[in-house]
């Protein structure tokens, strides 16, 4: 491997809390009812457009709860939001071993940049790749933001340059938007999935540390 893709909500940080906060504050303004802890769990990651409608949010309503989610998270929730231990040294060792590092994450572009930033982890990335924020349009699934950070790390979409790349993440639309771009997922057990969902989705390899990471990016998966 010479590239690793890292995504951000429940992989490098639990940002739980301020999505939470943010959620119950849009729905009950839009006049829904607030979601539980476990449904909050249940859509860190997706994009809402894909998960709202199972939470009771109509279709042709889902932009305007998502406005006024952001109104919020954009000013307070993503600072509510918390390094898991072990991420810095995890960073800090995948640089040294010489991987190029990459941000992959289906949370709004600009939104990740700021938050990358106020944790100190800019200068690890090479590229810091995220969603556009037009609902149902642009840049919105995993696989689509997947596609950009390899189109901006100039890595040409055949097998003999994907053998290189690794996807790290810790929800099933992490594995599936790596497999739909012909990379490998190494699912990680600390974040917002299940070690069951994870493999049901077909990772190459659970770690359940960041402390693992490192060896598990050096470990060959391809025959």
């Amino acid at each position: 491997m010479t590239h690793v893709l890292l995504d951000l909500d429940g992989t490098l940080s639990d940002s739980s809390l301020g999505i939470a906060r943010s959620l119950r504050h849009a729905f009950t303004t839009c006049g829904y009812e607030a979601p539980t802890d476990e449904q909050v769990r249940a859509v860190i990651g997706p994009p809402f457009e894909l998960s709202f409608p199972t939470l009771g949010i109509p279709t042709e309503d889902i932009e305007r709860v998502v406005a006024v989610y952001r109104e919020r998270y954009e000013d307070v929730g993503l600072f509510e939001n918390e390094v898991y231990p072990g991420i810095a040294a995890m960073l800090d060792e995948l640089s040294a071993a010489g991987f190029v590092l990459s941000l992959a994450t289906a949370k709004p572009q600009s939104t990740a940049i700021r938050i990358v930033e106020h944790f100190g982890f800019s200068d690890h990335f090479t590229v810091q790749a995220g969603a556009t924020m037009e609902v149902g349009s642009g840049r919105r699934t995993k696989a689509d933001v997947i596609t950009y950070a390899l189109c901006e790390l100039g890595i040409a979409a055949t097998p003999d340059a994907l053998s290189r790349v690794i996807m790290i993440g810790d929800r099933d639309h992490d594995v599936e938007g790596a497999r739909e771009n012909g990379i490998g997922c190494i699912g990680v057990t600390w974040g917002f999935g299940s070690a069951d969902e994870l493999n049901s989705a077909g990772a190459v390899a659970l770690v359940h540390s960041p402390a693992e990471v490192a060896g598990a990016v050096a470990a060959t998966y391809r025959s």
